[in-house]
């Protein structure tokens, strides 16, 4: 019988020699059963993508062992607590491809990956795949999967069967134990997270497409930390939620409910702003857009971003949020707002749907309904990237669809792509030359396709508030830039053009961070709502932009539209880049009373981000 050791339960029984042996031989087994376990995670890691994604994996020898390493330590810890091999592999297994099938089954489905911060809305989740009707019959991975579990399992109730004595099972959870903050360590540590770069399969502008890249277990620990939105200091939920408690939330009137239209312009600023700027015609390149904000409410738009980071604007604008973060679960949002007061919301980006994962970020902030490239533009314009001269009649066919089938007041946010860059060095948009010959040509081209991108937008918005003149139904439309454009390396040809970007200044603040906003409207909106929609607006911040356009409608609004509306007119400019305007002074640093209400607004932005209203 001593030549069946390996199958014995305990060791006591073996010689010295045969017993270290049996206790080498089960850690070995256990290894083996990690190693296995997180290979298996990563099998399914890249839901529905190419099994290319696998491949890159291995090609990185980090990315195999931040995914793998903690699994094994986990698993020696499940063993050192359980004693029996099998019983830990079969706890870790559970647990470890339970999350790693949640993430293939949402990614298959809403090509979204599954973070730490969704566990969190497990219930609503349940809710929307009942309602989505989602097809969770098993495929052969998740066959496969089941069959590794019960394999794996009865491999170790086999040929790990030593239940570990007190003494090793102290010493092996110490190490464990031991290992585990460094190892927490490692997971959060974001520089090193954005430094993994694997980028060869997947697009890099596609944060589910990133976060797979590195495979699922590092990242899903990794969103513990990098995902967690934290109470500003001093916050106190009591006093926040009687603050909020303290506005009466009122109803949209029927008089003044009118449609709404906003339009986010990429990339879009005025350079005719910028003082010192010889050798190009801007009155050409804006002459339209001038035009335009004359006979609107027109005013800088001061943002927290510069050359990329759209989605801040545009959330911002949509949340009355100052600080953005990853969206996972419904949050309370203006477009919400207008749902609970009737209006049919929806919108359009001509772009890719898995962009900024606008596809379930969208839907998560209140737009049901939204239009990408895979699921209405590509019919349209079927080589890329919609261009605003078919993007701008779109947005007024789905208003007239809404008008023409009887629907109630319509609210539709809209993203342009056109502007964006990097601009051409060498080809020039359409032929249109703005600069004079002084520039270098690079500095030239660049200026003259942005220009031309911009003096195009131009024509196009024109057109489309042309529609809207002389429409019977009130019409409003609110339209904005979400920051300044990419223009050359290390800003190459604003250096050129002589621009002041210098940030302790507020000439180069301003000429770094603002871009344009106007509201207008139609005759039947101005005598609704009586006011002729003209003159200069104040300087915001794009998360109170909402706010003016609340206050130009006559909307009181729900108690967050209130008390974001009461700040906004202590602080206009509150942005997350430490700078703000108080008593018309662009400063870094508040006054204690201007502490007082920056502490206020960031606790309402807490309380009312976390808390979900519209159910």
């Amino acid at each position: 019988m001593r030549s069946f050791w390996l199958f014995q339960a305990t060791p006591e029984g073996l010689p010295k020699k045969r017993r270290a042996l049996f206790w080498v031989w089960n850690l070995g087994v256990v290894l083996a059963a990690g190693l296995c376990l997180g290979w298996l995670s990563l099998f399914y890691a890249y839901g529905d993508y190419p099994d290319t994604i696998m491949k890159t994996y291995f090609q990185h020898p980090l990315i195999l062992f931040l995914n793998i390493a903690p699994v094994v330590l986990a698993l020696f810890l499940l063993y050192a607590l359980a004693g029996r091999g099998w019983l830990a592999f079969l706890l870790a297994d559970l647990v470890i491809w339970g999350l790693s099938l949640g993430n293939y089954y949402k990614l298959r489905f809403r090509d979204d990956p599954l973070m730490f911060q969704d566990l969190k809305n497990l219930r609503d989740a349940a809710a929307i795949t009942a309602m989505a009707d989602y097809d969770l019959t098993p495929d052969k991975r998740v066959v496969f999967g089941v069959l590794c579990l019960v394999f794996g399992t009865a491999f170790l109730f086999f040929l790990a069967r030593g239940r570990l004595l007190k003494k090793p099972r102290l010493a092996l959870l110490a190490v464990c134990a031991a290992l585990c903050l460094p190892t927490a360590k490692l997971m959060e540590n974001t520089n090193l997270y954005n430094k993994i770069q694997n980028f060869d399969q997947i697009e890099r502008w596609s944060s589910t497409q990133v976060y797979l890249s590195k495979g699922f277990v590092y990242p899903f620990l990794h969103s513990v930390t990098a995902g967690a939105v934290k109470p500003p200091a001093g916050y106190s939920e009591t006093d926040t939620r009687a603050l909020l408690a303290s506005y009466a939330a009122e109803d949209i009137r029927s008089e003044r409910k009118v449609d709404l239209i906003a339009i986010q312009l990429e990339a879009f600023a005025d350079f005719s702003l910028f003082e010192g700027v010889e050798g190009v015609d801007f009155d050409r390149a804006y002459g339209v857009y001038h035009r335009l904000e004359s006979e609107s409410i027109a005013g800088d738009l001061v943002t927290n971003i510069f050359a990329g980071g759209t989605v801040d604007t545009e959330r911002a604008f949509l949340t009355g949020y100052a600080d953005q973060r990853n969206y996972r679960a419904n949050t309370n949002s203006y477009a919400w707002y207008l749902q609970s007061q009737g209006y049919t919301v929806e919108g359009c980006h001509p772009s890719y749907e898995w962009f900024y994962n606008r596809r379930n970020v969208n839907g998560y902030l209140g737009l049901p309904t939204y239009y990408f490239i895979e699921n209405r533009f590509r019919e349209l314009y079927p080589h890329g990237e919609a261009p605003d001269e078919v993007l701008f009649p779109e947005i007024f066919r789905l208003y007239e669809e809404n008008r023409d089938n009887g629907g109630g007041p319509y609210f539709s946010f809209n993203v342009t792509y056109q502007g964006h860059g990097p601009y051409g060095t060498e080809d020039v948009w359409r032929g249109e030359h703005f600069t004079d010959g002084r520039y270098s040509a690079e500095t030239a081209n660049i200026v003259d396709n942005y220009l031309g991108s911009v003096m195009d937008t131009a024509e196009q918005l024109q057109w489309l508030l042309d529609q809207f003149r002389g429409e019977e139904r009130p019409v409003v439309l609110v339209v904005f830039g979400d920051h300044k454009p990419w223009l050359g390396y290390g800003n190459s040809a604003y250096q050129e053009l002589g621009v002041n970007l210098d940030l302790a200044t507020e000439e180069g603040f301003y000429n770094y961070y603002a871009t344009r906003y106007l509201i207008w409207a139609n005759d039947a909106a101005k005598e609704a709502l009586g006011s002729d929609f003209t003159g200069v607006g104040e300087d915001v911040s794009s998360c109170f932009l909402m706010n003016l356009v609340f206050d130009a409608l006559g909307w009181t609004g729900d108690a967050w539209a209130q008390a974001a509306g009461d700040i906004r007119r202590e602080i206009p400019v509150l942005t997350d880049v430490g700078r703000y305007v108080r008593n018309g002074t662009l400063t870094a640093e508040l006054d204690p009373e201007g502490q007082e209400i920056l502490q206020r607004y960031l606790s309402l932005q807490y309380y009312y981000s976390t808390h979900f209203q519209y159910k």
